[in-house]
């Protein structure tokens, strides 16, 4: 059977990075296998429809490198892929598993029903409407087929029939063989009485009818599975394999994940920005290789040492038995460190055609970009770092107050005075370093001082890239400009003094 996965969210908002380590997880394996990965939107919940969130999902898809195979974008032999245009298809199932005795009608009234719950609360038991009392409500198995034709002309829910007293028995690839009594599931609604499909029904269905392998999903959804496999066997279909992924947990390793742990904690929860409040890994300066690379290691490990992946070596390296069965805690600084080693590995002429870096360099002459990326890069953790480590580029920086002060005891505007000499005498600056540095020795004049008072006068500050490179970028005009600017500033200092 050739290998099938899907991934199938639903568009209720922007794409949590849980899910999007979910598609991933999906792509790898249809990839290591020579596979095919679909994008399935599972849109029954009109009612959490949120707007622009489908698209949102295809865009983060295909920024990632996950560009589907199939889909409601690019279509497919098996669609349609969104679920509220397979409603056709679901009629036709859920009759034809009423036929086969799997499910039956339901025509209780909602306040009927909330009465049960509320009794069964009261008395501290939960509430199943299942084999034990189902023929006690108002449903088609108590019912005459007249009656039942009748009142399927008005408001119904289809309900799937859970017989008692089985041993209903799955096998997840990551947690092994689980059992369970099926006296303990309730007959879960299939089909609303607005005749869209509960997930339980369409899942099944929507992955039986496009022939999936392989279940690949959260594990949130792993109490789900007997009810699915209840469902399989009811219309006698083989079940495909299951894969249930581990949570990804929060920075301090207890719960979940969320949105509101990104807003708290100030990092990003969402491939993409979605909307003015929530910015995405893009925005804060990953580069998607990097992005995928960290997800990857949310919950899985290739059994080596090694931790920087591309695309390519995940996809050929990617299995089951590296999959972990507890929760991965999700760490920003070591999604930043990745992230960092995904930089370095980029020739300087490839990071500076990346938009975001051409975005940080407006205002700069294109012919000095690739010069100063190379100087820069290993400077970065993310993109976003170069709008700090580039500005000296343009200006420098406000004069660090506390650190000219005590420079300025030293008589800093001496020894700038001198370095401008040199510099004036000098063609190119390429010699710079070797001349100041032999000047200095001959004059005794500490390195450090001699140093500092120059950083201080190319940036303001005394930390950045290599000095004597600063001096190549900045050019021989700029250069001694604004050593005459540091000149003029400490004498004012001194005169303060």
């Amino acid at each position: 059977m050739k290998t099938r996965v899907r991934f199938a969210p639903s568009p209720t908002g922007p794409l949590h990075i849980g899910g999007l380590r979910t598609a991933l997880f999906n792509y790898l394996f249809a990839r290591k296998n020579n596979g095919v990965f679909i994008l399935r939107v599972e849109d029954t919940d009109q009612n959490r429809y949120v707007e622009g969130s489908e698209a949102y999902i295809q865009k983060s898809l295909e920024w990632a490198g996950m560009v589907p195979d199939e889909g409601p974008f690019n279509g497919g032999e098996f669609g349609p892929y969104r679920q509220s245009e397979r409603k056709e298809i679901y009629k036709e199932y859920i009759d034809l598993l009423i036929q086969k005795g799997g499910a039956y009608y339901a025509f209780d009234k909602t306040e009927d029903l909330s009465n049960e719950r509320a009794a069964a609360d009261s008395e501290g038991r939960t509430f199943l409407y299942g084999a034990q009392n189902r023929m006690l409500f108002d449903n088609s198995l108590n019912l005459s087929p007249e009656e039942t034709a009748e009142k399927i002309k008005g408001d119904y829910v289809v309900r799937l029939k859970v017989e008692p007293g089985q041993n209903v028995t799955v096998f997840d690839e990551i947690r092994g063989t689980i059992h369970l009594d099926s006296s303990l599931l309730d007959d879960k609604i299939l089909m609303k009485s607005d005749g869209m499909p509960t997930y339980h029904f369409a899942n099944v269905v929507d992955d039986h009818l496009m022939q999936i392998s392989c279940v690949i999903r959260g594990e949130e959804w792993l109490p789900s599975l007997p009810i699915h496999q209840l469902i399989y066997n009811a219309f006698g279909w083989k079940e495909p394999k299951f894969m249930h992924l581990p949570l990804i947990l929060k920075p301090s390793g207890k719960g979940k994940l969320s949105k509101r742990d990104g807003d708290k904690d100030g990092f990003p929860v969402f491939p993409m920005q979605w909307d003015e409040n929530s910015s995405g890994f893009k925005e804060k300066g990953f580069i998607a290789s990097a992005f995928i690379n960290y997800l990857a290691l949310l919950g899985w490990n290739s059994g080596t040492e090694q931790e920087i992946f591309t695309m390519a070596e995940l996809e050929k390296l990617f299995n089951f038995e590296g999959i972990q069965k507890g929760g991965a805690r999700f760490d920003y600084e070591k999604a930043k460190w990745v992230n960092h080693q995904h930089l370095q590995l980029l020739e300087a002429k490839t990071l500076v055609q990346e938009p975001a870096v051409q975005e940080q360099l407006i205002g700069i002459d294109p012919n000095k970009h690739i010069d100063l990326i190379k100087l820069l890069k290993e400077r970065l953790f993310t993109i976003n770092d170069l709008k700090e480590e580039v500005h000296w580029v343009k200006a420098p920086f406000p004069m660090d107050e506390k650190i000219a002060s005590k420079l300025s005891s030293k008589n800093p505007q001496n020894l700038l005075k001198e370095i401008s000499n040199n510099i004036e005498t000098m063609e190119e600056l390429s010699d710079l370093k070797e001349r100041l540095m032999t000047w200095s020795k001959e004059n005794e004049i500490p390195v450090g001082i001699l140093m500092q008072s120059l950083r201080m006068a190319l940036v303001g500050k005394l930390t950045g890239p290599d000095l004597f490179e600063i001096c190549k970028v900045l050019g021989k005009d700029v250069t001694l400009k604004r050593i005459d600017q540091a000149i003029s500033y400490f004498n004012l200092k001194s005169k303060s003094l």
